[in-house]
């Protein structure tokens, strides 16, 4: 179980992350500039994605315990602090044309 932790939780710092270090669209097209709409909209699919796989990884160990919307503001919330530094690389610590 502890595993499991150690690995969702790296998981989930990485895919927070990830929108902002790269100028590729959902991995796949390169684009020159690409605009922060598309940032947040990778960011929000890496959070549900991320999600289904948390509940995979529970209904492995038991049976699932169902959630109300607390919990889903609290992990958005989560999901958002651990957003923050590649956030700030991208658009404070990065000079432009880089």
């Amino acid at each position: 179980m502890a595993a499991e932790t150690i690995l969702l939780g790296g998981l989930a710092a990485l895919a927070a992350n990830l929108p902002f270090m790269n100028e590729r669209i959902f991995g796949l097209r390169t684009r020159q500039r690409k605009h922060f709409g598309w940032r947040l909209l990778e960011w929000m699919a890496l959070y549900l994605l991320l999600g289904v796989f948390a509940h995979v990884l529970e209904s492995r160990q038991s049976p699932p315990h169902p959630q109300n919307w607390p919990f889903y503001v609290t992990t958005l919330c989560l999901f958002l602090v651990l957003a923050w530094p590649g956030f700030i690389w991208r658009y404070f610590w990065r000079k432009p044309g880089i």
